[in-house]
């Protein structure tokens, strides 16, 4: 029995130094100016919320399903809403009602004017033939002056009921505006991650529906040390392979690389410390690659980057880029 047991843990420390090797001769395999690190795919999640608060009152997507930008994704419950609408409606009528009214009472004063216009034309030409008195003239003129605030008067209130239209109109479309909001739709193309909210549920402004994966925004977060972090330019191409897909290369470019180091010793005093602190360094695959390939993105699993340093070696054959049929 012990010799058996003996046997076994020679066995599996011989398997545990192969790993060792075959790893070790994995790394030693990359030539100078590529850098290797581990990690796993993601992409961009996009919340989808509510601009108003409400009662949910249906949601037309799934868990997993694949949509498309513009799609609806749940409406709230509008009916106080449309009533406001009809409201909003019905006050720009009755606002244009009263411009017709004022504009009636214009044309009734102006008719007043002619008519106090002449009658003093004639009372003073009347005065200055001697057949009628000074304090009808006067009389006549202050009709006229009367008259002709009465017509600035009209004038002024058609000014106030076309402004009271313009403002009755933007209330219209302001709560249209608002009603079309009553219908949450997906923002950009991707896939439903979770479903948050349910028919029937009431939620406050900013309330999320639902959770979804822009599948055009997909990368992989790696971990560099200062040596190779520091030599990265923005754009440096890269290379993803992985575990799931060992055949296939995806050609990918560096889009960030952190400004402060994520794992710092307490003290960086010797070049040996600073050799172990790690950036982080995000990997993203171009959207025109990512094209045909959206049912195919899971994320979450895990790969390795190859990240070249140096722009002026070529790639190795082996991390030629090698994709699978767009059909999927």
């Amino acid at each position: 029995m012990l010799g058996h047991r003996t046997i076994l843990i020679g066995l599996l420390l011989a398997a545990i130094a192969a790993g060792l090797y075959w790893f070790s001769g994995r790394e030693g395999d990359l030539p100078e100016g590529f850098a290797r690190a581990n990690g796993r795919l993601e992409a961009e999640r996009v919340d989808i919320a509510s601009k108003f608060s409400g009662r949910i009152s249906d949601v037309l997507v799934t868990e997993g399903e694949m949509v498309t930008a513009g799609q609806p994704l749940a409406h709230l419950d509008s009916s106080e809403i449309e009533a406001q609408l009809r409201e909003a409606d019905a006050a720009v009528l009755q606002s244009r009602e009263a411009l017709n009214e004022a504009r009636a009472v214009l044309a009734q004063r102006q008719s007043e004017l002619v008519l106090a216009d002449q009658e003093m034309h004639r009372s003073e030409t009347l005065g200055e033939r001697g057949f009628a008195s000074g304090e009808t003239v006067d009389r006549r003129r202050s009709q006229r002056a009367t008259a002709a605030a009465a017509v600035a008067s009209a004038e002024a209130g058609i000014a106030r009921a076309k402004a009271t239209i313009a403002a009755r109109e933007a209330t219209v479309e302001r709560i249209r505006a608002d009603l079309r909001e009553y219908e949450i739709t997906v923002p950009v193309a991707g896939r439903i991650q979770y479903r948050l909210a349910e028919p029937g549920e009431v939620i406050g402004a900013g309330g999320k529906i639902a959770t979804m994966l822009d599948l055009k925004r997909v990368y992989m977060t790696v971990y560099l040390p200062t040596r190779d972090a520091g030599r990265l330019a923005y754009g440096a191409e890269a290379r993803l392979i992985f575990d799931a897909a060992p055949d296939y290369v995806v050609p990918a470019t560096v889009t960030f690389v952190a400004s402060e180091a994520q794992f710092t010793p307490r003290y960086v005093e010797t070049e040996s410390e600073r050799d172990k602190l790690m950036f982080r360094v995000k990997v993203t695959i171009p959207a025109d690659i990512l094209e045909g390939y959206e049912r195919l993105v899971k994320t979450g699993i895990p790969g390795v980057a190859i990240i070249r340093t140096d722009p002026d070696l070529p790639w190795p054959e082996e991390f030629a880029v090698r994709l699978p049929p767009r059909n999927g």
